[in-house]
């Protein structure tokens, strides 16, 4: 590929051209990335997962002194979600430009952020930087920023976090400096069947999760009559919903299990883990009840994802630095959550900001404006402006 950044269009072209749906490995395109390191003769860290079928990835190109902490981190995630009976006007792992658009999924969300940086990554590499420059690639982003925990954690533990990271979500080159907290819960009530003409010989998990879907709704409701509020935000308050219910066998069977998912979302103004241990309280007083039924009974609570939000300060070095680079100023708060909660929350101050349009993503006939990815080119170029001190080395 050309070292010119107009090579960012054929970059996100080929990373499209990847199918790293969530539930399989990324690793087709880490090899990519790896090999494209390895011409540059730089050196990257993995981050596998357990079983080795993903990796996340970190590259550090170190300051023209030498150093290699501090610095900038552009981040991004390498999965997708999938295309499933999703009507798609042309293939989505085929992708192809229309009209100015580049079609494929996973253009918007975020491989064109990721194609923009492996364009630049030449020059980048051959400057010399003010201050080190690192690039974090993520798995398994779409199932609940798992892979990041790693990477920020990797930062966390090198004794000198990085000053500055930039996550290249999708928000048409706009800085956004705060996202809600996503927490996703799964509940498992199992109970005692039993023929539905001697339910007192039984133990109904139906019913006893329909009691806890309850109160979570009605800890949505009070959130949405009384708040706390924030007007930023196109839904200025914490939301909660269930969003999965699963159980029961037959209508003449008291059912003995039920699987509940819940999620809910806080504004700055709300925390997390005082919800959370409410809605455990309460699912721990339902639990007894059960027991007092028959002593076999018992709930299961287990986090699938738990993602801190993001409330980045206006005066933050992050948002200076964007904005300084040209990211569009703006006050918008946004409902989707984000890895950048997990860097902020090490220290590393951090902002939101990449092409394309977030109504894009996860839909059929996903899509980014070509625009969006010059756009990106120019913010990557200003970076590169930014943190050189001479021009090559």
């Amino acid at each position: 590929m050309s070292e010119s950044p107009r090579s960012s269009l054929g970059w996100t072209t080929h990373l499209v051209g990847l199918d790293t749906t969530s539930r399989d490995s990324n690793l087709a395109l880490i090899e990519v990335v790896d090999a494209e390191l390895k011409r540059l003769g730089l050196g990257s860290t993995r981050l596998s997962n357990a079983d080795g079928s993903k990796a996340n990835l970190v590259v550090t190109l170190p300051a023209a002194d030498g150093r290699t902490t501090g610095g900038v981190v552009l981040s991004g995630h390498t999965d997708v979600v999938p295309v499933d009976d999703q009507a798609w006007e042309s293939e989505p792992f085929a992708p192809e430009v229309r009209d100015g658009r580049l079609y494929g999924r996973g253009s918007a969300d975020m491989k064109s952020f990721i194609g923009v940086v492996m364009a630049m990554l030449p020059r980048f590499a051959a400057a010399d930087l003010s201050e080190p420059l690192h690039l974090a690639l993520s798995y398994d982003e779409e199932v609940g920023c798992l892979g990041a925990i790693d990477v920020a954690e990797h930062f966390r533990a090198s004794g000198e976090v990085p000053r500055v990271c930039i996550v290249g979500e999708p928000t048409s080159m706009r800085v956004i400096a705060a996202h809600k907290s996503i927490n996703l819960i799964d509940l498992v009530f199992h109970g005692k069947a039993a023929h539905s003409s001697l339910t007192p010989k039984g133990v109904n998990a139906v019913e006893y999760a329909a009691r806890a879907i309850t109160f979570i709704r009605a800890i949505a409701d009070q959130r949405r009559a009384e708040g706390p509020f924030d007007d930023a935000y196109e839904v200025p308050h914490t939301t909660a919903s269930v969003n999965i219910v699963k159980g029961g066998i037959a209508g003449n069977t008291v059912a003995d299990t039920c699987h509940v998912q819940f999620e809910f979302r806080t504004i700055g103004g709300d925390d997390p883990r005082a919800i959370l241990e409410t809605i455990e309280e309460h699912v721990r007083g339902l639990e007894r009840e059960m027991q007092s039924e028959d002593p076999s009974a018992r709930v299961e609570m287990n986090p699938v994802a738990l993602v801190p939000g993001l409330d980045t300060t206006a005066d933050s070095p992050a948002v200076a630095l964007a904005t300084e680079l040209g990211g569009l100023p703006s006050s918008d708060k946004v409902t989707y959550g984000t890895e950048a909660g997990l860097f902020d929350a090490v220290g590393i101050a951090t902002v939101v900001c990449g092409p394309g349009d977030i109504a894009q993503a996860h839909a059929p006939n996903e899509f980014v404006e070509v625009e969006q990815i010059a756009a990106c080119e120019q913010f990557m170029q200003a970076l590169l402006d930014h943190l050189t001190t001479q021009e090559t080395r």
